[in-house]
């Protein structure tokens, strides 16, 4: 029994815990445990594991199972390249045996299938799980539990529905959120290829999924917001380096906070309305081909305060764009003369076109020179400046008082 199943989900070795029948066509195992895939599965422990045998098979040549009903189990998955398996010499007797292992379904209420993602364990945890026949492969249904992977928030599972052949995975559809009780879902369909053709291809979409939880920690309390958009991503294999895609962004009741540049700008314009920004408008769209990504159509607003557009380009973590700034007139009133920078008059805003350069850990901007020399040209109003950065320093020195 164990040799024949072994070989038959293709590892080295596997081992039950004693069978023992609980009626005349059923048994029950406490457990199951297989080492050392050779294809898809690369260890398998089961617990708790109940069978029903029907006997009619026998007549077709089939070890038929009608119900495969497992307590708990475990699951790690690997990638692995599809190569041809030796074929075991079989005893005269052979042609009176039945050939073939014939499951009609395997379930589990709970299941965990992981496997390594950027070194570290990842995968679907505390699911429940259908395995049902597809033709000489499985299809698998997983509804509830969580995903846990490298780089994303832990997200609970709706439903998730693929089938494994030698050669491909196909994702059916996918169905996420952070919150599964709530109205965010995050939707994919994706085929892999795991044969000599290792080709990926997947579509995603999503719709009211809260960003702070996908930010970097230093901007989880200063970005707020609901995110909404497309994505698809192709490529000749898994490996980022060799793959392109294209998608899109849009937040919906965007708000940031609490971010350096827009305290010290509330200070320079005594506006204290700049230290809190309410999107709203605020998207995108974006296309890359590794190592270069292009963003597109970027729309960000604030109306009455301010408006960006423009475009940007990163290759190999260089910075190269152009952005329109457009801001409404009384939040300029601290620059003197700002109709020198911001030149353009149009729908409420004064525009000026911003070139931005340098790398994404080293940003530069030809804004702030062309500012300095707004104040060189007007000595009085840098005075100003300087004495309401003064004023200031000394109300938060002696704010205690």
């Amino acid at each position: 029994m164990e040799t024949e199943t072994a070989k038959g989900l293709h590892f080295v070795e596997c081992r039950y815990s004693p069978i023992r029948r609980t009626s005349t066509f059923t048994a029950q195992s406490e457990s199951f445990e297989a080492r050392n895939g050779k294809k898809a599965m690369k260890s398998l422990d089961t617990r708790g594991i109940t069978a029903t045998f029907d006997p009619w098979g026998v007549f077709v040549r089939q070890w038929r199972f009608s119900d495969v009903r497992v307590q708990s189990g475990d699951v790690e998955i690997q990638v692995y390249k599809a190569n041809p398996e030796a074929v075991a010499p079989k005893p005269w007797f052979a042609i009176f045996l039945p050939k073939k292992v014939y499951l009609k379904k395997i379930e589990s209420n709970h299941a965990n299938v992981n496997w390594r993602f950027r070194g570290e364990q990842a995968g679907f945890f505390g699911t429940q799980l259908l395995i049902t026949p597809h033709g000489p492969d499985f299809e698998y249904v997983a509804t509830s539990g969580r995903l846990k992977m490298a780089l994303f928030p832990d997200l609970d599972l709706r439903r998730a529905h693929l089938l494994i052949t030698k050669t491909l995975i196909t994702v059916y559809d996918i169905d996420l959120a952070s919150n599964s009780s709530s109205e965010e879902s995050i939707h994919a369909q994706a085929n892999a290829g795991i044969g000599k053709d290792r080709s990926v291809n997947l579509k995603a979409n999503f719709n009211a999924v809260p960003i702070r939880p996908w930010l970097p920690a230093e901007w989880k309390g200063r970005l707020k917001g609901s995110a909404f958009g497309d994505l698809h991503w192709t490529g000749t294999d898994p490996k980022l380096e060799n793959s392109s895609g294209e998608g899109s962004l849009r937040i919906r009741k965007g708000r940031i906070d609490d971010v350096p540049l827009l305290e010290k700008l509330a200070e320079l314009a005594q506006k204290k309305s700049f230290e809190h920004l309410d999107l709203n408008e605020c998207s995108l769209s974006f296309g890359w081909k590794y190592p270069k990504i292009d963003i597109k159509n970027i729309s960000i607003e604030e109306r009455g305060k301010f408006r960006i557009e423009g475009e940007l380009s990163i290759n190999q973590r260089r910075l190269r764009g152009t952005i329109r700034l457009g801001l409404t007139r009384e939040y300029l009133d601290w620059l003197p003369n700002p109709e020198e920078v911001f030149s353009r008059r149009e729908n409420g805003y004064l525009w000026t076109n911003v070139r931005l350069f340098g790398t994404i850990d080293d940003p530069e901007q030809d804004l702030s020179p062309r500012i300095i020399e707004l104040f060189k040209q007007s000595p009085g109003a840098y005075l100003g400046l300087l004495f309401r950065q003064f004023e200031g320093w000394l109300k938060r020195a002696f704010s205690h008082d």
